[in-house]
Parts: C-alpha cells; structure tokens; sequence
C-alpha cells in the first residue's frame, strides 16, 4: 500500500477545529487591526492553530501583504568571529520580534551571483558587508527590495552603517595608549587579506588619533598568527622605540603578545579587540576593545524595519557602543 503524502495544514484546517470563518483565522494570526474578535474566539483559534501546528506560507503572507517578511544578510568569504557571530545571533532576535525572518547565506560571489540567492529568497531587505555594484542595487531596488546595505564597504555607496564604529575602535585603541603616556604607536596588520574590510577602518582611526594627539606613529607590521614570526615585528617595533601597539584584534594581539615572550623583551603594551575568552587568560591579561553587540543589532534591526515602512532611518548611537576593557597588558 502506497504511503499518503503528509498535507500541509491549512487556515481551512484551523478554522475547522476551531469553529470559526476562515476569515477570522486570518483576522487573529495576522493581528489585523480594526476588528471586534472576543477574547474567547481568539483563544480558540490560537490553540487550534497551535494544536495543529499551523505555519502560514511566505509565499501567500507575501503576496497578502505585498512583501517578504525575509531579511537575507550575504556573508562574504571570512572567517566569523565572535563579535560578527555574536551581533548576527542578536539581529535575528531583534528581527523576529518585528515579525522578520532572518537568512544568512555565506560564500561569495564566485561561488554563486548573488542576483541567484536574492531572486529565489524574494527578501524585504539585503545586507552585506561589503559593497554592492550599481547594477546590484538597481536591481534589487528594482524588484522591491526596501533596503540595501552595506555594513562596511570601500565604493561611493552612501550608506555604511559599521564604518563609524570600526573607526571608532582604532580610536579608542590609540587614545587609551596615548593616555597612558606612550608616544610612539604601532599597529599589528592581520596577515589575513580577507578581514581588511575591517582592518582598514580601525587602522584609520588609530593615524587620525594619533594625528590629532602628535604623536608618532602607527607604524604598522603584519602580524601572522605564530609567534616566532610574530617576533619579526617585535624586533622592528623595538629597534623604531614604538612602546605601544595597537592590534588588529585580540588573536593579533596575542600573538604579539608571545612574540614579545619568546624575544624576553619588555613590553610593548598592547591591546586587542573583541574581549575574546582568551584574552582574560593571557598572560599579561590583554587589554581589549569592545562593541555592544547587542546595541549593534538593535540600530540594525530598527533600520530595516524604517526602510520596510518608510520611516526615517533611526541615528546610529555610535559613540557609546564601543568601550576599552582594561587589563595588564596596556
């Protein structure tokens, strides 16, 4: 005997174990506005519905609604990192509560045109880390997409909502060292070209505040993460009298870190970015960068949400989502 195909559970079925219209299912699932349903009948078809384990279609939600309710975010070719893994789990959260579905699709655009992941999503807004092509954006705006971001990006693309704090670390980096007296700084390049998206703006926070403050330096070495190459730059930051450095992040750091250890110099002082579980454990305990992730997640997800209802776009509180954690080593 053949086996039956399951049956997708309908509001027809809802309404059915409910007793009520198929119209009133829609009514109370959708929270439409406007209508006079008892308390009673919404709890009746709540349950129902929960009972049944009823999941509306996209699809008709979509069509119903004149949009998607997916936010499909495009991860580029990069190894994530706690603070990026950390701030996609809380832009998911803050999304669901808005009633959007959150996708990310990792890869790049040599594996697969973006055009073929974005068509077959259909999603209410696109964001990425690095920058789209004109024709991208045409495109997509084309089709309805209510927002197209770039978190980070190198191209005369207006909106680059993380640049700022990126900037902002390199910044927060330099001005704790400077403040501590130091007057010659260095910065520890990743020797991973893939994270330069992020590396270049925290670099260039680090030339402006040292600039700004006439102090010498960054005088930037790339830093693998070995620590008897480490000790090249070590040597090179000793003998150019740099008593500080500024790292890329905090596996960069340690890294200089156990460069440092190997040569049995004194310093430089370093710090990092990120506050990684290691970073408390080194030895000395690394100084560190922070960014509210949480915080992060909350501008994004009120940005989307603008875009979807064409609301203006909410401030980005930029300056008080990025903090020094201080420690021995800086």
């Amino acid at each position: 005997m053949a086996e039956r195909t399951a049956q997708r559970v309908t509001s027809a079925d809802v309404a059915r174990v409910a007793g009520v219209s198929r119209a009133t299912v829609s009514y109370v699932l959708n929270d439409t506005p406007g209508q006079t349903i008892s308390p009673t009948t919404r709890t009746r078809v709540l349950d129902a519905a929960a009972r049944l384990g009823y999941a509306p279609s996209a699809a008709a939600r979509a069509l119903r609604t004149g949009r998607s309710d997916v936010v499909l975010c495009l991860l580029p070719d990069w190894p994530i990192g706690p603070e990026v893994g950390s701030m996609l789990g809380n832009l998911s959260t803050a999304l669901a509560r808005h009633g959007f579905t959150f996708v990310v699709h990792p890869g790049n655009r040599e594996d697969r045109p973006i055009s073929e992941i974005w068509k077959a999503i259909t999603p209410a807004a696109v964001i990425a880390f690095a920058d789209f092509s004109p024709g991208e954006i045409t495109a997509m705006r084309a089709a309805g997409v209510a927002l197209v971001v770039a978190l980070l990006g190198r191209g005369p693309q207006d909106r680059r909502e993380l640049e700022m704090p990126q900037q902002l670390i390199g910044r927060r980096q330099a001005g704790h060292l400077i403040a501590a007296g130091h007057r010659k700084i260095g910065y520890a390049w990743p020797d991973d070209e893939r994270v330069r998206i992020f590396a270049e703006p925290r670099l260039a926070g680090v030339r402006a505040e040292c600039r700004e403050s006439r102090v010498g330096g960054p005088a930037s070495e790339t830093v693998a993460l070995d620590a008897e190459q480490a000790t090249i730059a070590v040597r090179r930051w000793h003998a150019a009298g740099v008593t500080a450095v500024c790292a890329y992040n905090d596996e960069v750091a340690l890294a200089v870190l156990a460069g440092v250890r190997l040569l049995g110099i004194d310093g430089p002082a370093v710090i990092g970015v990120d506050d990684i579980p290691a970073a408390r454990l080194a030895v000395p305990a690394l100084t560190t960068v922070t960014t509210d992730q949480a915080a992060v997640a909350a501008y994004l997800s009120a940005t989307v949400v603008a875009a979807i209802n064409e609301h203006p776009a909410p401030t980005l509180p930029a300056e008080a989502l990025v903090h020094v954690i201080k420690r021995e080593s800086a």
